[in-house]
């Protein structure tokens, strides 16, 4: 199992929320389309390393672990939908365009050309909102991936750098190559350098297709 170099967050590591995805579906039973995992990263993951899976262990070869995957529970609550026009609105708005800790990041990295393009803007409720067209080779760890920067936006500010730490998401229904989706964020409760949040990509027609609880780390130093 190899993460490519294209699918990075912070420079040198891999998206949380991608990486998280590829995790999940290597733990039996895979959840594939419709199913429910966690998984907590304990380092950033690394890239172009082949990994292994062992009793839901992920490691580097040196034996560093990586992550951990476990059958997830209930993923609470659903964060509202919105129309697309709202989103799209609420995207012009993304602070990222302006101060990014990561502008290549492959969700939400203004820098990219061949990333996701998920621009997670701030509502006035402090919920964000985001358009997402799915690329042609979407996949369930893309879809991990367009669930998780969203809910970072809803609490990283200027000077104040979060990264993922835990994710355990639930898939109803794959989007199809072309659809235009609405990506959700909420930020649930703070405390010191973690922080709850919650996303959920709905799809054309206003149907949920995945949600995902994440807890989100500060950067200090």
């Amino acid at each position: 199992m190899v993460i490519p170099g294209r699918f990075n967050g912070p420079p040198g590591s891999g998206n949380g929320g991608y990486c998280a995805g590829v995790f999940a579906g290597a733990f039996p039973p895979a959840p594939t389309q419709v199913g429910r995992c966690e998984v907590t990263l304990r380092m950033p993951p690394p890239l172009e390393i082949a990994l292994s899976v062992v009793d839901g262990r992920v490691q580097a070869p040196d034996g560093s672990l990586v992550a951990e995957v476990a059958a997830g529970d209930e993923v609470v609550a659903a964060v509202p939908p919105v129309g697309y026009a709202e989103a799209v609105a609420a995207s012009t708005g993304y602070a990222g365009f302006a101060d990014h800790p990561f502008p290549t990041c492959y969700v939400c990295g203004p820098a990219r050309t061949d990333g996701l393009g998920i621009f997670p803007g701030r509502r006035a409720d402090g919920t964000t909102a985001a358009p997402w067209t799915v690329p042609a080779d979407v996949s369930p760890a893309t879809v991990w991936a367009a669930l998780d920067c969203p809910g970072g936006w809803a609490v990283i500010g200027a000077g104040r750098p979060y990264v993922l730490g835990r994710i355990v998401a639930r898939l109803e229904r794959m989007p199809r190559p072309g659809d235009q989706c609405v990506v959700r964020g909420a930020l649930v409760a703070a405390e010191g350098r973690k922080a709850l949040v919650h996303t959920t990509l709905y799809g054309p027609d206003g149907d949920e297709l995945a949600r995902a609880r994440a807890t989100w780390i500060a950067i200090t130093g």
